[in-house]
């Protein structure tokens, strides 16, 4: 896939690209969007460039794919770019869009590195670049060609369900009266609203419901602000203004962190916060498939009253012939739960157990050290990141 002649010149450079990559991503969106301000408007996450974190996460990916390049040069790192891709056809990003980036992404490199950016330096990185998102451009027209659409429809809002004091769940059916299509239980979809000032942002919920049902269900959770970013301006907007009668926009579903060939597999199914919305819709799926190799269930909350879909979490749960459920709570624990953050050393593993992670980062990073540590292959573990996947940024 790399050029010899490539991969030597950025094997060479990346420690440079490496050490800049934090001020070049900075100076690549300042230009991006003062070309394409409606990017910024109704493509890119507000919050996210407010934070750092879609910066962190560009960063981490454009240096995980290069570190992977020059130490396998024939092979593409497929799981990071089905990860990408199926965030970038949720959100509907087209060909057209990488020449735009690629365009302000090198004339920042350009910038910040100045002369050492020498022609043969440039053809390197420009031939990693294209690598990257031609294969990311691929995946990603077979993802819409598989869902039938690139265009987000028009849904009415027809349930809406407190589910804590910070998460309300949507149900919702299609306002043209038209057919849904089925999904495949821990997929996502991208929920686009206008807000008072215009903008039509974009933010991905996992669908909470059971698959196979007419309507869409998804959960979303309240974010707060702090002094390191500010307040979620879509789930806010969800929470204050979106009732029933309303119409939002959704994609089509996507997401890679879905149930495989479970057939006689042990499972776990682990979650934390919010995090739990996937997961609940893997369990409907696994009752409605009679499942009979067991399941181990861990969901780790501040508290019980914390704990959104607890209902539905523990009733799929107990529809499967052999299923624990392992509940933990930062405070205000009941009985047959436990005190404290998720700690799996009590609790067993099958043989052969294949598991599903989902929650904040801190969260899934201790689960799968401690998995692995209960003999777990490494490939056996998948994972789901709501907003933009800085697992690779500590990689």
């Amino acid at each position: 896939m790399l050029s010899e002649q490539s991969a030597s010149t950025v094997r060479a450079t990346l420690p440079a690209v490496g050490a800049a990559i934090g001020e070049i991503t900075e100076r690549f969106y300042a230009r991006l969007f003062a070309a394409h301000p409606e990017l910024l408007r109704d493509l890119f996450n507000r919050g996210n460039q407010a934070s750092g974190a879609q910066k962190q996460a560009l960063a981490g990916s454009i240096a995980a794919f290069a570190t992977h390049l020059v130490r396998n040069p024939d092979q593409r790192p497929d799981a990071m770019l089905s990860r990408i891709a199926h965030k970038h056809a949720s959100l509907g990003v087209a060909p057209e869009h990488y020449p735009i980036v690629h365009e302000h992404l090198f004339a920042a490199i350009a910038e910040v590195l100045g002369d050492a950016v020498t022609p043969e330096v440039a053809a390197a990185w420009d031939e990693v670049y294209w690598l990257m998102a031609n294969a990311l451009i691929a995946i990603e027209k077979r993802l819409y060609e598989e869902s039938g659409s690139t265009e987000r429809r028009p849904w009415e809002v027809v349930e809406r369900v407190e589910e804590t004091a910070d998460v309300v769940t949507f149900r919702l059916r299609p306002a043209d009266g038209g057919p849904v299509r089925d999904f495949r239980a821990g997929q996502y979809v991208s929920v686009q609203v206008e807000l008072p000032d215009g903008a039509r942002q974009i933010r991905q919920y996992s669908l909470s419901g059971a698959p196979g049902e007419n309507l869409r269900q998804f959960s979303v959770k309240r974010v707060p602000g702090d002094d390191t970013a500010p307040e979620g301006e879509v789930s806010n907007h969800l929470h204050a203004r979106v009732r029933a009668g309303d119409v939002v926009h959704l994609s089509e579903p996507y997401g890679d962190l879905v149930l495989g060939d479970t057939e006689d597999r042990p499972l776990l199914l682990a979650s934390a916060g919010i995090g739990v919305t996937p997961m609940v819709a893997m369990l409907a799926a696994l009752a409605d498939d009679a499942h009979r190799a067991p399941v181990t269930v861990v969901h780790g909350d501040r508290s019980p009253a914390d704990h959104a879909l607890r209902n539905d979490h523990e009733a799929y749960a107990a529809k499967l012939p052999d299923a624990s459920v392992h509940l933990f709570y930062e405070r205000d624990a009941e009985p047959r739960t436990r005190t404290g953050l998720v700690d799996l050393a009590d609790v067993p593993v099958a043989p052969g157990t294949r598991a599903y992670l989902c929650g904040p980062l801190p969260f899934m990073r201790a689960v799968r050290t401690q998995l692995i540590d209960k003999g777990v292959a490494p490939a056996d573990i998948h994972y789901e990141v709501f907003g933009p996947d800085l697992w690779l940024t500590a990689s």
